[in-house]
């Protein structure tokens, strides 16, 4: 039976741009084979399902093993998305959208020269290190 290591194949599936990216985030902890966490050197194989963690979580099932690193479209081949994590993933970018921009809730934007020395002047009144008469 065929089998790769599980870096070799995140970056062949371009999950990750390069082998140290994917390594990287092997050894925190955010990728699991078949519902464990595993060391870069842990071989997958066709049928393993593997669980990526992160700010966008997907969930796929390995369909082929590849080498090389080759283009998107070729690459997609090599891994079949579940339902469930499309469903989550669609859920998170529906999330995304619908959140409120921060800017909208910011008031006034940076002080002025004028302003600031208000609040300096307010700064020093209130925080004297004299004692009160």
């Amino acid at each position: 039976m065929e089998t790769m290591r599980i870096d070799k194949w995140l970056w062949a599936a371009r999950f990750f741009k390069t082998r140290a990216l994917a390594v990287e985030e092997i050894a925190k902890g955010r990728v699991h084979i078949n519902g464990q966490v595993v060391k870069p050197a842990h071989d997958v194989k066709p049928g393993d399902e593997v669980a990526l963690k992160g700010p966008w979580p997907r969930t796929v099932q390995v369909r082929d093993l590849s080498q090389q690193r080759g283009p998107a479209p070729v690459a997609q081949q090599l891994y079949e998305e579940t339902a469930q994590s499309m469903a989550l993933r669609a859920a998170a970018k529906e999330r995304l959208r619908l959140a409120p921009e921060p800017a909208v809730s910011m008031e006034r934007g940076r002080p002025t020269k004028r302003d600031r020395r208000e609040l300096s002047k307010a700064w020093d009144q209130r925080w004297s290190a004299s004692l009160p008469d």
